[in-house]
């Protein structure tokens, strides 16, 4: 079902599991919320202080060494925040609170499937506002040695062209490229995992990292194989996930956004500098909504098309 108006959940839905990096146990509820919202992130005060809030946002991001972290001025509210704001984007749901009672989000299997799975649980509601799109302008690109990103204009929804390239016999170099919809993110991003290598192990302990890693919710690659029982979901599950954190971390946008976001080698740090880039040159992007695009036609064809995520529905919901 295609819709040009701003969409939020029917109830709260809520997961429990532990962080990946801190190794904590926490629960995540996804909240409904008012037209206009946004995705908030609610962190309960403890100890009798005050509820931390922040609005998912990309000047909110406070760190992005092997996941983005949200937070403001009194300090960070979570990490890994980008698998739980994939799905929200993934679904084409506009409005929603995230809280969560601990330091990291929970990473479920290391995909977005439990995130899926839960909203479906619940189904999204419809409101009569109008969907906000932020639309890419004039390209704008970052680059770090042979790591690059870009987003340019692209008038159909959102696009993904993802590169990867790892000195590895088992990854090498994938590519994929999409245009975002809720049944794509469903059927070929939600499932990827994040993934790791087991010749990092030690170093990323000793940082403090990959604290609650495990085979139930990362990929972890040794020399010549993948070590889980599993095996692989997809031969190129390793790009797919790679997708999956930059539709993530492109989310912080604030609202959906219109263009082609292109990234060969890039990570979390990357996606937030090519998106905080784009924020910085106010010539390079403006806010439309869907009113108003769907005015407007391209080659006769109104410019509010398939590439546009839409919200995907429960099986209880019209």
């Amino acid at each position: 079902m295609k819709s040009g108006r701003q969409v939020t959940l029917r109830s709260d839905v809520t997961v429990s599991g532990i962080g990946v990096h801190s190794g904590v146990p926490a629960t995540l509820t996804l909240h409904p919320a008012e037209p206009g919202t946004g995705i908030r992130f609610v962190r309960p005060g403890r100890d009798g202080r005050p509820d931390q809030e922040v609005r998912a946002d990309v000047r909110s991001v406070v760190a992005t060494e092997f996941a983005t972290v949200i937070g403001d001025a009194s300090g960070p509210l979570c990490s890994t925040a980008e698998h739980v704001l994939a799905t929200l984007s993934g679904l084409g749901i506009d409005n929603a609170v995230v809280e969560v009672d601990g330091p990291e989000v929970p990473i479920m299997d290391g995909s977005a499937e439990d995130f899926v799975t839960a909203i479906d649980r619940v189904g999204l509601e419809l409101t009569a506002a109008p969907r906000r799109f932020i639309k890419v302008l004039k390209p704008v690109r970052v680059a770090n040695g042979r790591s690059y990103g870009e987003l340019r204009p692209y008038d159909r929804g959102m696009r993904f062209e993802i590169e990867i390239a790892f000195d590895h016999a088992l990854i090498g170099r994938q590519s994929m490229a999409f245009d975002l919809d809720p049944l794509h993110f469903r059927r070929e991003i939600a499932r990827a995992r994040t993934f790791g290598f087991m010749s990092d192990v030690a170093k990323l302990w000793s940082a403090g990292y990959a604290l609650g890693a495990s085979f139930e919710n990362t990929l972890v690659v040794a020399d010549n194989r993948i070590l889980n029982p599993d095996g692989l979901r997809w031969a190129d599950e390793f790009v797919r996930h790679k997708a999956l954190d930059a539709i993530g971390d492109l989310a912080l946008a604030g609202a959906p956004l219109l263009g082609v976001y292109r990234s060969v080698c890039g990570g979390h740090k990357l996606n937030h500098a090519v998106l905080s880039a784009l924020m910085a040159d106010r010539s390079a992007w403006t806010v439309v909504d869907a009113v108003a695009l769907a005015r407007k036609t391209v080659r006769g064809r109104a410019e509010l098309t398939t590439g546009v995520a839409a919200p995907a529905y429960g099986p209880d919901v019209s």
